[in-house]
């Protein structure tokens, strides 16, 4: 479908001549013209917004429980509520370059916002679970657009010597917001209701709004306008993603490929993204630039950070279960357990920020994974008799690895693309960590289930007359029964054995994913050697265009 270029909106008659095409593409802008107090209120603009909409990924999670209640569904007709929001967020992720092409990047961002605050007022004033999970997708379809264009603009309005900055403010955004999610959540839920959770991105959403609306423009080489509409470029990607996020969100609580509508789901989601890759590396506007992953740095800090979301959203989704399920915490401890990691977080990446065009890049990344591999090792190693303050000194320590990884992988990643790629990197960067964190819910989902089955079945093999512990174990709840003058009931003591192999069998299969989480930051690790020395705009001795 042809588009008369004239017919679009323009920010400025200046910008109504024809956009050249993407062989010829517009010369660079220059990164960082904003001086002074400028770059920091444009920054506060745009990473408000990311922010509420990254957040909204966990903070619902806690309030599952009460929705089942009001809506009357079970567990697995609720965690709809998450899915839809999933899949319509990653979706406008993936196309979020090339509606900025389309609309303008400062009028996409606005859009996107209106959106996702229409969204979060319905999904607040839902009343059935259909209407939910509409809210959740229009939610879900204004919040993706946010957060490649929030990482372009920061990356933009900062100049070469403080891009460390750039994505270090970007990174407090959008890693601490899943991180404060559980707790944000729990304390309204546990002090207003569930639909607080939605309602309180609405002062917020509008005064980011009046902001952007204020302060961030339309850089002059942004290109304006495509000749062709992508159609088979956007119907393969729709498809694909939402058939892929369904298959990770529902194949646990179908018993995956036992399921014939999960086959079709993982045919139709292989199909359609293959489809995809090939079409969008040969068509001349594609609608996701795969083209830009044949950038190196690119492609290997786009590898890592998958890691670094893994991780991050994986143990923001165990933590709390953990804690609730086993330590019998309320919602709102659960997710405080969370909360040295983001209070860290918040502190080391400005400092991290300042210090990368000081430091070779290796040795920032190597010691943020050194450290989270000591975290997660640590807490694959965790007894049941853990405590809240067990959690506290470990998280900590992830949380300085965390900003010691995720700042300076996120700047080395972007730092030499041309300006006018920026969005298309970003969103191509930003949606590998989030297809990673779905994999990562789906996946731990499963490996939990099945390795407490697993170790369920290998501890009671001890049960039986002729195991001394077991005698041990046996006798001493038949004298407790005793002490406290109830009959000795061969029935209670074995159920109450059963709750203990129970509970065992659930804190070792948390360390198993734990250990899982460990493993793969190992393997992360043998990409360090491929990144830059120093600094690529430092190297380069030029603004990363």
């Amino acid at each position: 479908m042809a588009l008369d270029q004239q017919s679009l909106p323009l920010e400025n008659p200046a910008q109504a001549a024809p956009a050249p095409s993407h062989r010829q593409p517009p010369s660079d802008y220059p990164v960082g013209s904003i001086a002074g107090a400028g770059k920091w209120l444009i920054a506060a603009s745009v990473m408000l917004g990311t922010f509420m909409s990254v957040m909204d990924v966990t903070v619902v999670n806690v309030a599952m429980p009460h929705m089942m209640g009001t809506f009357g569904s079970d567990l697995l007709t609720i965690t709809w509520v998450s899915t839809a929001y999933s899949i319509a967020e990653i979706i406008l992720v993936t196309m979020s370059s090339w509606w900025t092409t389309l609309l303008g990047r400062k009028r996409f961002f606005l859009f996107s916002m209106v959106l996702f605050l229409i969204g979060s007022f319905m999904a607040g004033a839902s009343r059935t679970l259909t209407q939910m999970i509409i809210a959740r997708i229009v939610q879900g379809i204004g919040g993706g657009g946010l957060i490649p264009c929030a990482q372009a603009i920061a990356r933009e309005t900062f100049p070469p010597a403080e891009q460390g900055m750039a994505m270090a403010i970007f990174s407090m955004g959008v890693i601490l917001a899943p991180a404060l999610g559980p707790t944000l959540g729990g304390w309204l839920v546990d002090n207003l209701s569930w639909q607080w959770v939605f309602y309180i991105n609405l002062p917020i959403g509008v005064i980011a709004i009046l902001m952007v609306s204020t302060f961030v423009h339309d850089p002059p080489y942004l290109r304006r306008g495509v000749q062709n509409i992508d159609w088979t470029g956007i119907i393969l990607l729709s498809i694909g993603l939402s058939a892929f996020q369904v298959v990770l969100e529902r194949g646990e609580e179908v018993d995956w490929f036992s399921s014939n509508w999960i086959v079709m789901g993982a045919i139709t989601a292989s199909v359609s993204l293959i489809g995809l890759v090939v079409w969008e590396l040969l068509t001349e506007e594609p609608v996701i630039n795969l083209r830009l992953l044949s950038n190196p740095q690119l492609r290997i800090g786009t590898t890592m950070n998958a890691v670094i979301g893994f991780v991050l959203f994986g143990s923001s989704f165990a933590l709390p279960q953990w804690t609730e399920t086993l330590l019998g915490y309320p919602a709102l401890r659960a997710g405080l357990v969370l909360l040295p990691r983001p209070v860290t977080m918040m502190i080391m990446m400005p400092i991290m920020g300042r210090l990368y065009n000081h430091l070779n890049p290796r040795i920032p990344v190597t010691l943020g994974a050194c450290l989270q591999i000591y975290g997660v090792w640590s807490l694959a190693h965790f007894p049941l008799g853990v405590g809240f303050s067990n959690f506290a000194p470990i998280l900590v320590l992830m949380g300085l690895g965390s900003s010691c990884f995720a700042v300076t992988i996120g700047t080395i990643s972007l730092s030499t693309m041309r300006a006018a790629d920026m969005t298309g990197a970003s969103a191509i960067f930003t949606v590998f960590q989030r297809v990673s964190a779905n994999v990562a819910y789906a996946s731990l989902a499963t490996l939990l289930a099945r390795r407490t089955q697993f170790h369920h079945l290998s501890l009671i093999d001890g049960i039986n007359p002729l195991n001394d512990n077991y005698r041990i174990v046996r006798e001493g709840f038949l004298q407790q029964f005793m002490r406290h003058g109830t009959p000795a009931q061969g029935g209670a003591v074995i159920s109450l054995m059963n709750n203990m192999v129970n509970r065992q069998a659930t804190i070792m299969a948390y360390n198993d994913i734990f250990m899982l989480m460990a493993v793969l930051f190992i393997c992360a690790m043998f990409l360090i050697p491929f990144l830059p020395s120093r600094p690529p705009h430092i190297r380069s001795g030029a603004a990363a265009h």
